[in-house]
């Protein structure tokens, strides 16, 4: 499916008006068929998980489609941060099994295993790559979590940089109930976020569900809210407090914590080095140093 994104990234620019807002929705609702994009704020978009009617449950299209958003946003200078939530009840129910069981009847069609495997493989890997690409996003990525976040939403959120909740939250890494091991991220990057590789066992081993108040005890998220408008106003402000600042500084930071998380300190020291080289030279440095001298907290940035 063709993106209105991958059309022109000039499609993604910040809401100046109410007018520019009308159209840019309109446009968006024909690029996607499972995603909605806003731009509530200047250089912040906001992408709502969009079937509503399947509880915002995973299909086949919200995987490519998730892809294929994330990394037209990566390249859109107009955009500078990122709020992802759910539309309607819930955040996610997770992986849409009808979609799944029709799947893996066209795949039974096949009589040899190693060619059955081999469809199932290439599946794996493009629902992998549509988790990662929050990860590997230039943009700072805030999830906003309200009621239920099931399996594949929770690959989803510890793929993003920051996480918050409403009250009635919960969590739950769900797939030994259906018979599956979770396979797109929660098993590698949740031991990570939460820091506890028991607790990460625990809630993979036995699919309990982890409400609002332990999420926000063990460190799943960082924030929790009393409802879910609540939830995404603040997310949105914390958002727009991003993206006020520099470009260069906060694309950077992204890139070396997501580095170190999986190197070595002084692989991370040696990272930021390289990048800081350049960045020393940068206009944002001169920009910024000259905004915090004058106490002009109004400082604007150029594009990047």
């Amino acid at each position: 499916m063709q993106s209105v994104l991958s059309k022109s990234s000039n499609l993604l620019r910040p809401v100046i008006g109410s007018d520019t807002l009308k159209n840019f929705a309109e446009m968006s609702s024909t690029a996607f068929k499972t995603l909605s994009v806003g731009v509530p704020k200047e250089y912040v978009y906001h992408i709502k998980l969009n079937r509503p009617e399947k509880r915002n449950a995973f299909n086949h299209a919200m995987w490519l489609e998730i892809k294929q958003c994330f990394e037209q946003i990566s390249e859109d200078e107009n955009c500078r941060a990122v709020v992802v939530s759910g539309e309607g009840k819930m955040f996610t129910a997770g992986i849409d099994l009808s979609d799944f069981v029709t799947t893996a009847q066209q795949v039974g069609e096949k009589d040899d295993v190693a060619r059955k495997a081999k469809i199932f493989h290439k599946l794996i890997e493009t629902y992998q790559a549509s988790m990662t690409s929050l990860e590997l996003c230039k943009k700072p990525i805030l999830a906003a979590v309200h009621n239920a976040c099931i399996g594949a939403g929770v690959d989803l959120i510890t793929a993003a940089d920051i996480r918050y909740c409403s009250k009635d939250a919960w969590f739950q890494v769900k797939e030994v109930e259906v018979g599956l091991a979770a396979d797109v991220g929660s098993l590698q990057r949740l031991p990570k976020v939460i820091g506890s590789d028991s607790l990460a066992r625990e809630l993979c081993y036995t699919a309990r569900k982890m409400h609002a108040d332990e999420a926000l005890t063990c460190g799943l998220v960082s924030r929790v809210f009393g409802t879910h408008n609540e939830l995404l106003e603040e997310t949105l402000k914390i958002a727009e407090v991003i993206a006020k600042k520099s470009p260069v500084a906060v694309q950077t930071t992204k890139a070396n914590l997501l580095y170190s998380r999986d190197h070595t300190v002084q692989e991370g020291l040696d990272h930021i080095k390289l990048w800081n080289q350049l960045n020393l030279q940068s206009e944002d440095l001169v920009q910024a140093a000259t905004g915090v001298m004058t106490k002009d907290e109004d400082v604007k940035f150029s594009k990047l």
